[in-house]
Order: structure tokens, then sequence, then C-alpha cells
């Protein structure tokens, strides 16, 4: 990609070269807060070979679909794309596993909820990994985290801003950053 490429510049890194990965949770487990919980989950993410190129601040959101379970927080990182899609999904659900997640009924409260939302400007249908994230456009809790931290990423399908997107976004209106 050429260093004249608008994206890159105002990125700090080629976002052709970045995973989008969105952070989750509204179970503490042992950590005292899922804030806590979080910040551990990511500590261990270059050890998993998931080298950090840029993080949001935690974001609040209540609960979806059942708001009166505890309230969400929610962040997103940009992680350098050295993996495959397959074995980064494959490493953020070890990842989830290590942080007690128990995969029962869709949406039930959780410790860690780790989403590949983009790799680089792969597009997959594949049944078992469809990139990019589906939903994630129309969420305000994946969507405002991503464009405080790259306001001027393009979606690989739809072209439009995490910036546009965020503006858009239809679920999760509530979520502000802490």
């Amino acid at each position: 990609m050429s260093a004249n490429n608008p994206a890159k510049m105002s990125l700090g890194v080629d976002p052709d070269e970045a995973a989008v990965v969105a952070l989750g949770g509204n179970v503490a487990g042992d950590y005292g807060s899922s804030e806590a919980l979080l910040e551990a989950a990511l500590a261990r993410f270059a050890e998993a070979g998931l080298p950090i190129l840029r993080r949001s601040s935690w974001w609040r959101s209540a609960a979806w679909p059942d708001p009166s379970d505890q309230e969400y927080r929610n962040g997103v990182v940009l992680v350098e794309a050295r993996l495959s899609p397959q074995a980064l999904i494959r490493t953020l659900f070890m990842l989830e596993n290590e942080f007690g997640r128990m995969r029962s009924v869709r949406n039930a409260p959780r410790t860690l909820d780790l989403d590949l939302i983009a790799h680089g400007r792969i597009v997959s249908n594949d049944p078992e990994l469809t990139l990019p994230h589906p939903r994630a456009h129309e969420r305000l809790f994946v969507m405002g985290p991503l464009a405080q931290i790259a306001p001027e990423w393009r979606h690989p399908v739809l072209g439009r801003t995490a910036a546009e997107l965020a503006a858009s976004a239809t679920v999760g209106l509530d979520a502000v950053p802490l």
C-alpha cells in the first residue's frame, strides 16, 4: 500500500495488515469488575500472537437483548493480522475459554466475548467465519470504540467509515465511553 494512502496515514497502520477485534463482557468472574477482566484478557493478546496496534477506551451499555442483565463493557483493538482469519478466530476462542467463557444460550451474560470484526480487506461468507462481521456495523458499542481509534477505517463491503457507521448505528444506542 502506498505511503500516500490517507487511511494508512490517519491510522498510523496499514488497515490491510490489521485485524479489528471487539471485546465485551458483563460477568466479572474472579476479576472484581468487567473492566479488570477485559484488561487481563488484553494482557494475554501479545503472548497469543496478537500484538495490539491500537485500543479504544472501555464503553458501557445496557445488556442486550435483556436490559435487566448486568451492564456490558466493550472495547475494540486493532491487532497485527499475522495469523490467518481462521487461526485468529481459534486464538480468540482459546482466550475466551481461558477467561471462563461458557457458550450456552445465545446472547447470554458472559465473562468474555471476542469477535473478529474484520481481517484487513478480506470478505468471506464461509459458514465457519463470515468477514466482515455481519452485524458489527449496526452496533454502536462496536463502531463507537472503533471510530475512537480509527475513524477513517472503511468497512470492506459497505465502504463506509467507522465514524459514519457509528453515527448511523441502530443497536446499543446507549453505549458511551467510560
